[in-house]
């Protein structure tokens, strides 16, 4: 409990056991006990390494465990404290229940090019493509396809733009997907000759689809300024059983709408970049 020698002696002597600091000394010894000793200066270094890392969202609970975990010993109060005193700004966050967002960076317009696919209206055999600058948020090419698993379809999309722009980017960031494989030669073969740092194999970056930031952020504003209308219009007729997700019907439904779809997003290509 962290009590000193004194403050045992005064629990003791409320249950009638009186003694001396040094009788006590000599049972404790007798017995092979002694105070816990707490670890503060590793508690803290250990904390410190934390919040450089995974553990700058960790509460003081969490945290704790993880001290215990590493076999240090400390109180949880102190670990509390140690929080509040290393990451205030931290402690504020998870106090309003709000979480920590990520800072993103770019050097400057066509520094990267990040590509992400809509998965929502594949089941009606219309996916959804979108590459966008990451430094001015200037949409690059937002189209409708039969298919988002077809290398040369993305590739295609990838040429027309480096056409249209007169050059690549430095960068192009993608997930891990098979769709990706031309972009990603395409873009090498663009920088191999040159003598920057992100020349030839280092113009592609990969990485999980979710932590996409400047795609995802934007596939909900996508949702609200009008796909979400087309995904409950086919929801509807799903539903109602006028939608089998058989080869047919979804050829008529890219034959139908897919057109129309495509004017959806180039009104919401035009907004998007009068508000990026």
């Amino acid at each position: 409990m962290g009590m000193n020698y004194k403050e045992i002696l005064q629990i003791l002597a409320l249950h009638g056991i009186i003694i001396s600091e040094r009788h006590l000394y000599r049972l404790l010894r007798g017995m092979r006990l002694e105070r816990r000793r707490y670890d503060l200066d590793e508690a803290i270094d250990f904390i410190v390494e934390q919040l450089q890392g995974d553990g700058q969202d960790h509460g003081y609970r969490w945290m704790y465990t993880k001290c215990k975990q590493r076999g240090i010993r400390v109180r949880k109060e102190d670990v509390r404290i140690l929080l509040s005193l290393l990451d205030p700004v931290g402690c504020h966050v998870r106090q309003r229940r709000r979480l920590r967002r990520r800072h993103y960076f770019a050097k400057g317009p066509n520094y990267v090019w990040h590509i992400d696919s809509y998965d929502k209206l594949n089941p009606y055999g219309i996916c959804i493509n979108r590459c966008t600058d990451g430094f001015s948020r200037k949409i690059i090419w937002l189209r409708p396809a039969f298919t988002n698993s077809d290398p040369k379809v993305i590739g295609g999309y990838f040429l027309e733009a480096v056409e249209h722009c007169e050059g690549c980017p430095r960068i192009i960031r993608t997930d891990l997907g098979t769709e990706n494989v031309v972009v990603r030669d395409i873009q090498r073969y663009l920088r191999r000759d040159c003598d920057d740092d992100r020349a030839a194999e280092r113009s592609h970056i990969t990485g999980a689809s979710t932590a996409n930031q400047r795609i995802e952020s934007w596939w909900g504003l996508m949702r609200k300024e009008g796909i979400e209308r087309w995904i409950a219009m086919l929801s509807e007729l799903k539903d109602d059983g006028f939608f089998s997700g058989d080869f047919l019907d979804k050829a008529l439904s890219q034959f139908c709408f897919m057109p129309i779809i495509q004017e959806v997003l180039n009104d919401i290509k035009v907004s998007g970049m009068h508000t990026a």
